[in-house]
């Protein structure tokens, strides 16, 4: 069972959180620290739940407690890794022993935190885990009817090659990977700036156009949205708007 799903959320999110959880006291006072917070936020009580959503959803972060009714939480790291994830993990525990923590960072987890802990001090730890380059999962990213390969470069539209020019690739590459959640107009400008000189905002919102435009045509089943403010989000064409105010959104 998941509790308080945001996928089909009315108000836009900065990222998209996982909460693993099975006290009835606690996962919902985590849920309304980071919704509070900006953040679509999501819940289960078990690990088969948390093993299933986290193969059906995209999530930016899990929040797993190690103690589940129905095995170890470190069993369910473990098997995540080995399937590839790479999601950022914050591990959430009464165990607080130093040979715990290593064991939990072997296991797959990127953080711990001790119970119990200052709602503040977990917003901080999230914030840096999300601050973090996201690590590649595999070369392939599917989105809508796109495949793009990461480790070539190219782009298919329901198997056919999809000419972009290498900074549309890259920004393509970007919002695939976040694909759901809003990407600042910062972090575009600074990814794009690895690979090139300098990129102005002038340049930034040609390249846009021009994707917007090669997507558009190829009937692509992605849209990219402005959120004025904000930045952009791809999402599904099918997976309905990301904010039901149209003052706030921009759909091209």
């Amino acid at each position: 069972m998941i509790w308080g799903c945001e996928r089909n959320r009315s108000v836009v999110c900065m990222a998209r959180i996982l909460i693993v959880e099975d006290n009835e006291r606690l996962r919902p006072l985590l849920q309304e620290a980071l919704r509070d917070s900006g953040y679509g936020v999501d819940a289960v009580a078990t690990a088969a739940d948390f093993l299933s959503t986290a193969r059906e959803f995209p999530y930016e972060l899990f929040i797993v407690d190690l103690m589940l009714p129905d095995g170890d939480g470190l069993d369910a790291i473990r098997t995540l890794r080995a399937r590839g994830g790479a999601t950022p993990i914050l591990v959430i525990t009464a165990k607080g022993k130093i040979d715990d923590r290593v064991i939990g960072l072997d296991a797959g987890a990127d953080d711990y935190l001790i119970k119990p802990f200052n709602h503040h001090e977990l917003l901080a730890r999230v914030r840096a885990l999300l601050r973090r380059p996201q690590r590649i999962v595999g070369p392939l990213l599917q989105v809508g009817k796109l495949e793009f390969n990461d480790a070539t470069s190219e782009l298919h539209c329901r198997g056919n090659l999809v000419q972009l020019r290498p900074a549309e690739r890259r920004l393509l590459n970007l919002l695939l990977r976040r694909s759901g959640t809003v990407v600042s107009k910062t972090l575009i400008e600074e990814a794009l700036s690895q690979s090139e000189r300098e990129v102005s905002h002038n340049a930034l919102e040609a390249n846009m156009s021009r994707l917007r435009k090669a997507l558009e045509e190829v009937d692509s089943g992605v849209v990219i949205e402005t959120l004025r403010g904000m930045g952009y989000m791809l999402r599904p064409t099918n997976a309905g708007p990301s904010c039901s105010s149209r003052a706030a959104t921009e759909v091209h």
